[in-house]
C-alpha cells in the first residue's frame, strides 16, 4: 500500500516540477523546489525560493534556512530528510526582486497544486506557516491584524498549524521587537519537532 502511495506522489512531485503555469512571469524561468514523501509528519510551508535557492534547487538553501534549523533544531541530514519533513514553499518558484526583496510567491501555485499534494501527504501532523504569504493561504480570514498577534496565538491554530516569522535575516528588527518569540514559542516548537523526529 504505502509503496503505491509513494509512486502516486513520485508522479504528482513530477508533474509540479514540470510545471510551466507561470512561465512567462518568472525572471529566471521556472524551477519548482520542494521535497515531500508519503512518511513526512512535519510540513514546512515558507514563502518561495530566493535565487541561491533557485540555482543550487535545494530549499532553504541560505541564511534563512541556517536560522529556521537554529529554532527548529535540526541538524541539516535531518531537515532535507524528506521521509520525515516535506519542504513545500507557497510559491515552488523563484519570483524575482522587487523593492530590494524577494517578490511575493506567485498567487497561482499553492491554489494549483498545495491541495493536490497533501492529498498525498497522509502523515502530515504539523503545517509550520513560515511568514505572511504562507499565513495568508493556510488561515485565511483567521489570520490576526499583524504577523506578530497571529505568531502570538499560535495556540488558535493548532495542533495542525504553527504560524511562524520568516527566519530571514532582514527579520532581526522583528525579532528584536518579539523577543517573546524566541524566549517562548521558539522552545515549544522545539519540543513539538523533536515529538514529530
Amino acid at each position: 500500500m504505502r509503496r503505491g502511495t509513494q509512486a502516486a506522489l513520485e508522479s504528482l512531485l513530477a508533474e509540479v516540477r514540470a510545471c510551466r503555469l507561470c512561465e512567462a512571469q518568472l525572471p529566471l524561468g521556472p524551477r519548482p523546489v520542494l521535497r515531500a514523501a508519503v512518511t513526512a509528519r512535519l510540513l514546512i510551508v515558507g514563502q518561495a525560493p530566493g535565487k541561491r535557492v533557485h540555482e543550487t534547487g535545494i530549499p532553504w538553501n541560505d541564511p534563512s534556512g541556517d536560522r529556521l534549523r537554529e529554532w527548529l533544531a535540526v541538524d541539516h541530514a535531518t531537515f532535507y530528510d524528506e521521509s520525515r519533513i516535506a519542504i513545500i514553499p507557497t510559491g515552488l518558484c523563484y519570483p524575482g526582486k522587487t523593492n530590494g526583496g524577494d517578490a511575493p510567491p506567485r498567487p497561482e501555485c499553492a491554489p494549483r497544486w498545495h491541495p493536490k499534494l497533501l492529498e498525498r501527504l497522509p502523515a502530515i501532523e504539523l503545517v509550520l506557516l513560515v511568514g505572511q504569504f504562507a499565513q495568508a493561504y493556510y488561515l485565511g480570514q483567521r489570520r490576526k491584524a499583524t504577523l506578530a498577534a497571529t505568531v502570538c496565538a499560535h495556540a488558535e491554530y493548532g495542533p495542525r498549524f504553527l504560524p511562524l516569522p520568516h527566519p530571514s535575516p532582514r527579520n532581526k528588527l522583528w525579532l528584536r521587537r518579539n523577543a517573546w518569540f524566541e524566549a517562548d514559542v521558539v522552545p515549544m516548537l522545539r519540543r513539538r519537532v523533536a515529538a514529530l523526529l
